[in-house]
């Protein structure tokens, strides 16, 4: 039976007794609302662990003050029927005055990548997300936990912070989901109107094009401008930024949005390129990407 803790202590003695009966415990983080990209992370990590936790809490750090914490999807109920259905274990559901007590004020800074792309326009953001990550490894004293794919830059700066930290917990990164059409599954696809929705479609087409230009050994600046320009003339998208990255330092290798398109200058080689796209659709803010092996990986 599925056990639902909402109290910080209890899910800490609860993780000690767990820990002292020899059980490896792993941790799927999310915000709830939850949909079958969350799900395939919770079946990849149940293999890899003997009690399998999800955390689900809205962090109001993470939010800036003019973004949607207020309407963010909280479907509760249905969330702990769909984490008994793939075989969790137990559910972590804090409260918002539990984890932010009003005195609270200690915080996880992370590194320069976190003020690029997302977090360009969302300044604290990653600083939110990383503080409670660390926080929950340390309740639930999880062995391994898993992030999707779709949160690119998240996972970047959680694997980094694993790294820097010494944190004995084991990252898996978990494949990013989409609908049959190509639209990357999200808690915030929830906000889109029908024709928003056919919209936002062409985020994943502008990456596969891209993606494409470079497999077929296209250069990377004409690939870039490729998928840009399909952005920029697509119907009801604001973009918000389009860059193709290396995955080892999260540097920009090229940029296309409202400045126009520029290149960098790439140090060393890059073994796994990204591209990375952010857009407004209606008032909903979408990301996608979509990766490319090089150099025969």
């Amino acid at each position: 039976m599925l056990k639902c803790i909402t109290n910080l202590a209890e899910m800490q003695l609860h993780a000690a007794e767990l820990k002292s009966s020899g059980k490896r415990i792993g941790l799927v983080p999310t915000m709830g609302a939850l949909h079958e990209g969350h799900l395939s992370l919770m079946r990849h990590l149940r293999q890899h662990c003997d009690s399998l936790w999800v955390s689900i809490f809205v962090n109001p750090a993470q939010f800036g003050p003019s973004e949607d914490l207020a309407r963010y999807p909280r479907t509760l109920e249905r969330d702990l029927a769909l984490c008994e259905s793939v075989g969790v274990d137990g559910v972590l559901h804090p409260d918002p005055a539990d984890v932010y007590p009003q005195d609270f004020g200690t915080w996880v800074v992370p590194n320069e990548a976190a003020g690029r792309y997302c977090g360009a326009s969302r300044p604290g953001h990653f600083r939110g997300v990383l503080t409670i990550v660390l926080r929950l490894f340390m309740w639930t004293r999880c062995d391994c936990a898993i992030f999707g794919r779709k949160d690119a830059q998240q996972l970047w700066l959680i694997e980094r912070m694993v790294r820097d930290l010494a944190l004995p917990v084991e990252i898996h990164e978990g494949d990013l989901v989409r609908e049959a059409d190509g639209l990357a599954l999200s808690s915030r696809n929830a906000y889109l109107s029908p024709e928003q929705r056919a919209h936002a479609l062409v985020l994943h087409q502008a990456l596969k094009l891209a993606c494409e230009l470079v497999e077929q050994g296209e250069g990377l600046e004409h690939a870039l401008r490729e998928a840009w320009q399909k952005l920029r003339t697509a119907t009801g998208v604001e973009l918000e930024y389009l860059h193709a990255v290396d995955w080892r330092t999260l540097d920009s290798l090229g940029e296309a949005g409202r400045m126009g398109l520029r290149m960098h200058p790439a140090v060393g080689d890059t073994t796994r390129l990204l591209f990375l796209v952010a857009a407004r659709v209606g008032q909903t803010r979408l990301i996608d990407n979509v990766s490319v092996n090089c150099k025969g990986e």
